[in-house]
């Protein structure tokens, strides 16, 4: 079995804090607390799957403020916003590519025997079980689906 995300975050915040490395420390104190209070409400354990998505949250919340930082004038509070999601970024794992992307959505279409937009939610449903274990950009994934499903 794999190392838990959490004992993982653990011993790089130990390793942080000896190497004195401000802005490492913060996001990982961060993380850690985002990851208990998952397993608070969950009342058990996160799941590797669910542990990805508190991570792609941190790094969706990151990117959003960065973006109004940068909207109001404030790019040094935006650079740090993306300096966060590099730290994070670091503990997602891989992923997914444009090919990889391609080839779950034409084995879901087939999955689903979907041919309009109207099952475009099917379709998306079965492509992500396909990307289990990879960074998924949701947004990037609907728009090919829409795309394939269009055209």
């Amino acid at each position: 079995m794999s190392i838990k995300l959490v004992d993982k975050v653990q011993t790089d915040l130990v390793a942080a804090m000896k190497a004195h490395e401000e802005l490492r420390l913060s996001v990982l104190r961060m993380l850690k607390t985002a990851l208990k209070n998952k397993e608070i409400e969950k009342i058990r354990p996160l799941e590797e799957a669910e542990e990805i998505g508190v991570l792609q949250m941190l790094v969706k919340q990151r990117h959003e403020s960065a973006e109004q930082f940068t909207k109001g004038g404030r790019p040094e509070l935006a650079e740090k916003e993306l300096n966060e999601i590099k730290v994070l970024e670091g503990y997602l794992p891989a992923a997914a590519g444009t090919e990889e992307m391609d080839a779950a959505i034409t084995a879901a279409i087939a999955e689903t025997g979907a041919s309009t937009a109207k099952q475009m939610g099917a379709v998306v449903k079965a492509a992500r079980a396909r990307l289990t274990g990879k960074t998924i950009d949701g947004k990037a994934l609907s728009d090919r689906v829409r795309e394939r499903l269009a055209g």
